[in-house]
């Protein structure tokens, strides 16, 4: 009986994690039109469940705002097989100083959560997979460093299970 408790102590400690609000004291503050506006790169790699580096990337990333306040960002990413892949994602102001994420291989919208230096987003990707496809939830987790770096700590779950993590750096391309 003692060591069930034990693991069900375990996995409850494992579910539960911190919150963006965490960061509310962190600086620089994280604001969206500000980061996200003109080119920017990001280099990444993606990782089995087993932490085994899978994959390499380096994105071009274009972001601007409309007259709306609408922020588009235009990612190209190059992987290092040679695949390249797009995705643009489109945030909307949703009226509570925070976005609406949505983009064309993300299934619904993603809510934006901003605090101090951070910015967190859950959203479900649909990623190619054998003949068809697969739709894997993404636990984004961005940590603004100073003006120009942005870290961006992702876990990838199907069924709640982490089947993988995404680690990258976004800076300011200074052309």
């Amino acid at each position: 009986m003692k060591t069930l408790l034990v693991v069900l102590a375990m996995l409850l400690s494992a579910c539960s994690s911190v919150g963006v609000d965490h960061y509310a004291n962190n600086q620089p503050v994280f604001i969206a039109t500000e980061f996200f506006n003109g080119r920017l790169v990001a280099h990444g790699m993606l990782k089995d469940f087993k932490g085994q580096v899978t994959r390499r990337f380096v994105a071009d990333i274009d972001a601007y705002w409309n007259d709306e306040g609408v922020g588009t960002l235009d990612e190209h990413f190059t992987f290092d097989d040679g695949e390249k892949q797009r995705r643009v994602w489109t945030l909307t102001p949703d009226g509570s100083g925070s976005y609406i994420g949505t983009a064309g291989d993300v299934v619904g919208p993603a809510q934006l959560k901003f605090a101090g230096n951070s910015l967190f987003l859950e959203y479900v990707l649909r990623i190619p997979y054998g003949d068809g496809t697969l739709d894997l939830t993404v636990d984004d987790r961005m940590y603004l460093i100073d003006e120009a770096t942005l870290l961006n700590e992702s876990a990838l779950r199907k069924f709640g299970i982490k089947v993988g993590e995404l680690t990258l750096v976004i800076r300011k391309d200074p052309r």
